[in-house]
C-alpha cells in the first residue's frame, strides 16, 4: 500500500499532466490542424501518448469543449475526414504572405535573418499551410546587408530614445579611391541625440542630430557598428526640428525625399495629368491641388523637405513636372538637367 506521501505525490503529478494535456492539445491543433486538415481524436490520443500522458476518450473531448470556451475557433467536423479543425488564427494566410514578402523586399534584413524571420511566420499557420506559403515564397537576387548586427543596434537605438540619451557608433561608408582603383571603407565616429527610426527605399535611418550642427541627420542602421548608449542626456529635437511635444516620424518621412535633409519650404509644381498617380501616392492627402492654366495639367502646392533628394525625384518625370516655386529649387532642378545634358553632347 502506498504511504499517504506518495498518494499526494502521484495526485500532484496527476493534477499537472491535466494541466499539460490541455495545452499540449491546444499545441497540436495550432500545428496540425485547419479547415482542411482536421485532426481526429486517434491523432490527439497518440500524440498525448508520446508525451507520456494517459487519457481517456471522452477527457479530450472535455479539453476541446474548454478550449472552445477558451476563444479558440475549433469545430468538429465531417470532411474531408471526421475530426477537430481550428478554423481561425490571429494571422489570415494572406496577411502571413504580404509579412514574408516584407521580408523578402527588405533590404536592411540579412539572408539569414530572413530565412530565420520566414520560419517564424510560417509558425503562425498549419504546417500544411506553412508547406504552401513556402513553395510560394520567391528568392530573388535583390542585395541584402551583411551586418547581422543590425537588430541589436535597432533595439540598442530605441532603448535610448525611449531614455532620452544619446548613442555613439562608428560609421562605414565605401568610396572609390581613384589612385588604387579599389572600392574602400572609411570609418567615422560618431556620437548622436537620436529621435525616430524610419524604413525608407528598403533601408532602415535613424534621425539624429550631431551636436555640432543645429540641423536633422540621416544614417543608415546597416552601415553602423558598435552602437552603444551614451550616458548622456540627449538634446531636444525642437532645437533642431519644427517638431516641439513629440517628433513625429510620420509627418517627417512624408516630407522628405530620398532622406536627403534640407530646409522645408512652400513647394509649387505643374504636373501632367498622367503622373496624377504618382503624385497621389507621394504626398496623399497632404498636398492641395489646383487647376492648370495650361492644357492636360494641373498644380500641386505643399510644403516639404528641398533637398537633391527631390531635385533627383523630380527629375526622374522628365518634362512632367515643372517647378513654379521655390526659386532655389527651380535653380537646382535646371542646374541638374544642363549638367546631364553637357554629360552627352560634350
Amino acid at each position: 500500500m502506498d504511504s499517504p506521501f506518495l498518494k499526494r505525490m502521484r495526485t500532484m503529478a496527476d493534477k499537472g499532466s491535466t494541466k499539460l494535456k490541455m495545452l499540449y492539445i491546444k499545441e497540436y491543433l495550432e500545428k496540425k490542424s485547419d479547415e482542411d486538415n482536421p485532426v481526429s481524436v486517434e491523432e490527439l490520443l497518440d500524440f498525448l501518448q508520446k508525451k507520456e500522458i494517459e487519457c481517456e476518450r471522452k477527457s479530450v473531448y472535455s479539453d476541446v469543449k474548454t478550449l472552445k470556451e477558451y476563444g479558440m475557433d475549433i469545430s468538429s467536423v465531417r470532411s474531408p475526414r471526421p475530426g477537430y479543425a481550428l478554423l481561425s488564427r490571429d494571422f489570415e494566410i494572406p496577411e502571413l504572405r504580404l509579412l514574408i514578402d516584407a521580408v523578402q523586399a527588405a533590404n536592411f534584413i540579412t539572408p539569414k535573418k530572413s530565412k530565420e524571420l520566414i520560419e517564424k511566420i510560417g509558425n503562425l499557420c498549419s504546417e500544411y499551410q506553412a508547406g504552401i506559403l513556402e513553395k510560394q515564397v520567391y528568392i530573388d537576387n535583390r542585395v541584402k546587408c551583411t551586418n547581422e548586427e543590425i537588430y541589436y543596434n535597432i533595439d540598442i537605438i530605441n532603448r535610448a530614445i525611449q531614455q532620452n540619451k544619446q548613442v555613439s557608433f562608428v560609421y562605414r561608408k565605401r568610396r572609390f579611391d581613384e589612385e588604387k582603383g579599389i572600392i574602400v571603407t572609411d570609418e567615422k565616429d560618431f556620437t548622436v541625440s537620436p529621435y525616430a527610426l524610419i524604413w525608407s527605399n528598403d533601408h532602415y535611418y535613424l534621425v539624429s542630430n550631431n551636436s555640432r550642427y543645429d540641423n536633422l541627420m540621416h544614417t543608415r542602421i546597416d552601415r553602423m557598428r558598435k552602437v552603444e548608449i551614451f550616458d548622456m542626456r540627449a538634446r531636444n529635437f525642437a532645437e533642431v526640428s519644427p517638431y516641439k511635444t513629440f517628433f513625429d516620424s510620420a509627418d517627417y518621412s512624408g516630407k522628405i525625399f530620398n532622406m536627403f535633409s534640407g530646409d522645408t519650404q512652400r513647394l509649387e509644381i505643374c504636373c501632367h495629368n498622367s503622373i496624377v498617380e504618382e503624385i497621389l501616392d507621394r504626398f496623399g492627402q497632404t498636398g492641395e491641388i489646383k487647376s492648370s492654366d495650361e492644357e492636360n495639367r494641373f498644380r500641386l502646392v505643399t510644403k516639404c523637405i528641398v533637398s537633391d533628394g527631390l531635385v533627383s525625384w523630380i527629375m526622374q518625370f522628365g518634362d512632367k513636372i515643372r517647378v513654379i516655386a521655390p526659386e532655389n529649387l527651380k535653380r537646382d532642378v535646371a542646374e541638374k538637367a544642363e549638367k546631364i545634358y553637357n554629360q552627352y553632347t560634350k
